[in-house]
């Protein structure tokens, strides 16, 4: 598995590379900006875009798909759907409809050999989710190094995120942490140090 990541945007989203090494296919995980600099990492990396996930719908993770879209026509995009209808076109640009999946609790998405899960989190939106493959979680603005998302936006509320962050915790054993902004980190780490983390799994027992 090869992960690589690039801050990205207007306020430096990370946008990650999820790489297979076998079948030399990616997914680009909320490519926030900068789609010229995203597609010389693809081509660095001598793999093939197959896929575009989506964390959530806000528009400094959604800026670069246009610009791999004309890259790599056709790509599939996958969003959660509560961040894709109805919802405020400022904060929640709209995607190509023709090439925009939605995806759910549950769902698995495969690029190459690498399978990918879906984990609706909502708290940040309506429509986050975190993305688990292999140790690694990729949280979007649902969890941060010591600290989490803010609520305050449209969809946002803090008893679902506090409900999302007590679900992450309780997920058994030790993952990588590769949030949508700031530095990586370990659930364990943010176990043992981060307030909001903390706090949630002591409300919710």
């Amino acid at each position: 598995m090869i992960v690589k990541t690039m801050p990205v945007g207007p306020i430096g989203t990370n946008c990650y590379l999820l790489g297979d090494e076998t079948s030399k296919a990616c997914a680009m995980i909320d490519p926030g900006g900068d789609p010229n600099e995203i597609l010389s990492m693809i081509r660095e990396a001598g793999l093939a875009l197959k896929a575009i996930l989506l964390t959530h719908g806000h528009y400094d993770h959604t800026g670069g798909v246009a610009g791999l879209e004309a890259a790599f026509p056709g790509t599939p995009v996958y969003l959660h759907r509560a961040d894709a209808e109805g919802v405020n076109p400022t904060m929640f640009p709209p995607l190509p409809r023709e090439v925009l999946r939605f995806y759910d609790e549950g769902d698995t998405v495969a690029v190459g050999g690498l399978t990918v899960e879906v984990l609706h989190t909502p708290g940040h939106s309506k429509g986050s989710v975190v993305l688990k493959t292999g140790d690694i979680l990729f949280t979007g603005d649902t969890l941060f190094r010591g600290s989490c998302g803010r609520t305050d936006l449209p969809g946002g509320s803090y008893q679902e995120i506090m409900t999302s962050l007590a679900r992450l915790g309780r997920l058994a054993g030790d993952y990588r942490v590769c949030p949508g902004h700031e530095g990586l980190s370990t659930l364990d780490a943010e176990r043992r140090s981060n307030y909001y983390l903390m706090e949630a799994l002591a409300e919710q027992p």
